[in-house]
């Protein structure tokens, strides 16, 4: 048995995924963001009406059955439309606190191509902020998603743009117009793409040099004054910021509920090839009305881990397993024993294994140089009887008797240890 095209299991890459989840888990601290957790299953229409039937997520991509109940469910491929979701039914809007923002991460699905830190199920980790309309939310955003990449260690490029949102179907249509006569000689998805989703054209890869998209109107000729005000403010608010941006009138993002700023997080080349794209988002100040709530804008970006760790094993990051404090060589019959010292040091917070069965000490310590343990404790007859038991260094060499009732104190005095 092995596991279906497009799934894959954690093993060596756990430390990755780890380092990845603690770092947002810490910035969204720093931002007081609060954690929400959703279904991996909704109902089919969600994602059609928040993601758009003319998306290339919903046309080919997800993965959509009937149930039992001859209900259409659908594989969550995304995360915002579900948080939206929640925000409506358990009407989060009616509270108080009229800025709210919340976090996400879990595991997403599309029925796409394998690729490059591409997968049908991968693991994706976002941020929402419902309430303000103001670009000084969109700031916060923009900065949150560029601290968690550049706490990584990653150096990215912000690039950002701006759809509109009252003149969004004007330029929509002026695109269009322009494309039309070019219309043959562009890609086949291109070509469906114009009927469907027009916008997304313009993030083709295949016909990125071709005249016609060099050519083609940009959307922030098409912004309102209000738009173009809102959006200038967001660049002078980077600027402020000291984070480097590009405007790239090309960037529209793949789902139709963007509207006004969006952006995207790339990474070098060097690291993830043309597939260089880490964070994605933008405002969506549509998107919860359409999906039967009250009018409220919104704000929000999801990163894929998969492309992190990619991009992080590329870059040489060294990044360490889980650490391992005590291993307990056991001399002779005395597990319960050493189990229950094993208990002790446990409960005092620190990472404890015991080796599971009467071996020779040289079998026995070649297990703690693989398990990389901080200390080897040797516990036998004799360190029962005495009450006093052998410690190893394994890190800073040495080894020192330790009476039973001093192990804590002595193992806490090395600050590289893990006690809580």
């Amino acid at each position: 048995m092995q596991t279906l095209k497009g799934m894959f299991d954690i093993i060596d890459e756990r430390p990755y995924y780890a380092l990845i989840r603690k770092t947002i888990e810490s910035v969204a601290a720093q931002f007081h963001v609060k954690k929400i957790e959703t279904p991996l299953l909704e109902a089919t229409e969600l994602f059609h009406r928040g993601l758009g039937d003319g998306s290339d997520v919903v046309r080919k991509e997800t993965y959509t059955f009937e149930d039992r109940g001859k209900r259409l469910i659908t594989l969550r491929p995304e995360g915002t439309a579900s948080v939206v979701r929640s925000y409506i039914e358990h009407k989060l809007y009616a509270l108080p606190q009229t800025d709210q923002s919340f976090y996400y991460e879990g595991p997403m699905f599309r029925y796409e191509r394998p690729q490059k830190g591409r997968f049908r199920q991968f693991y994706s980790a976002g941020f929402e902020r419902f309430g303000s309309a103001s670009p000084a939310a969109d700031l916060e955003v923009i900065q949150m998603a560029h601290k968690v990449v550049t706490q990584l260690g990653l150096e990215v490029t912000v690039e950002i743009n701006s759809l509109g949102t009252a003149r969004k179907n004007e330029y929509i249509d002026a695109l269009k117009a322009h494309l039309k006569p070019h219309l043959k000689e562009l890609c086949p998805d291109c070509q469906a793409r114009f009927e469907t989703n027009p916008l997304r054209m313009l993030d083709c890869k295949i016909d990125l040099e071709n005249s016609a998209f060099l050519s083609a109107p940009a959307p922030e000729a098409f912004l309102s004054q209000e738009e173009a005000v809102h959006f200038e403010a967001v660049k002078n608010g980077l600027s402020h910021l000291k984070i480097p941006f590009i405007v790239n009138p090309k960037l529209v993002r793949g789902l139709d509920y963007y509207t006004q700023t969006v952006f995207e997080l790339k990474v070098s080349e060097s690291l993830l090839g043309q597939q260089n794209t880490v964070c994605g988002g933008g405002r969506y100040d549509l998107l919860v009305k359409e999906l039967g709530g009250p009018d409220v804008p919104a704000v929000g970006f999801g990163f894929g881990l998969e492309r992190l760790v990619v991009a992080l094993k590329a870059l040489d990051k060294e990044v360490k397993d889980l650490s391992l404090d005590v291993y307990i060589v056991v001399l002779g019959p005395v597990f319960n024993e050493a189990l229950a010292v094993a208990t002790l040091l446990r409960e005092a917070g620190f990472s404890v294994k015991v080796h599971p069965q009467e071996a020779p000490l040289k079998t026995q310590f070649k297990q703690v140089e693989h398990e990389k343990a901080h200390f080897a404790l040797i516990i036998g007859e004799e360190e029962i009887k005495s009450h006093v038991y052998p410690l190893k260094d394994q890190v800073h060499g040495g080894e020192q008797k330790v009476q039973a009732d001093q192990l804590i104190h002595v193992l806490s005095s090395h600050g590289d240890a893990h006690a809580k």
